[in-house]
């Protein structure tokens, strides 16, 4: 199956995220993030888009690779396409219409080197996703909306990508 779209959004009554994935066979996959879930998820994706770059991973400067990796993700996300809004159509889901709780994550490389993440629930069926570079960043991007709309106390940043400052907080003088 092809990737079509991808969804996370923060759910309050849940207090999980949920990532909704469209296959482009009109199938569609759902499932619950926990704050503990998001919290272990977060390091792996780092370290997979630093893997995921020759340029990232073999430079042995810290601060190189930290720049490198900002460069990286803003290439990356400006490729996705974050404007078109998600596909609510009616799909068929094979793994259930309730989305799956997700308990566990293993990452790792397909035969042509792109990061692979396995995504499952505690027991059962779970999902695995071949991530080029703009999935990969276009994943950590929709992560971070999605967290800014809950109150977990959590920040997922990637290491040398500096937060945008809004104007009124850039302008707020303190006394």
């Amino acid at each position: 199956m092809r990737l079509h779209q991808l969804k996370i959004d923060f759910t309050a009554e849940q207090d999980r995220m949920l990532m909704l994935i469209a296959a482009s066979e009109q199938v569609e996959v759902r499932m619950w993030l926990t704050r503990r879930f998001v919290k272990l998820f977060w390091p792996l994706l780092v370290k997979l888009a630093e893997e995921a770059s020759p340029r990232i991973s073999t430079q042995p400067n810290p601060e190189a690779r930290k720049a490198l990796l900002s460069i990286e993700h803003e290439q990356a996300v400006s490729k996705a396409n974050f404007s078109q809004p998600y596909d609510d159509s009616l799909r068929a889901t094979p793994l259930g219409a309730e989305p799956l709780l997700l308990a566990r994550i293993e990452t790792g490389h397909d035969s042509n080197g792109h990061p692979v993440i396995a995504l499952h629930p505690a027991e059962g069926q779970g999902v695995t996703l071949t991530l080029d570079p703009v999935l990969l960043h276009s994943v950590c991007r929709l992560l971070q909306a999605a967290l800014k709309k809950s109150d977990w106390d959590i920040a997922l940043k990637l290491p040398g990508v500096e937060p945008q400052v809004s104007l009124e907080q850039a302008n707020r003088t303190i006394n």
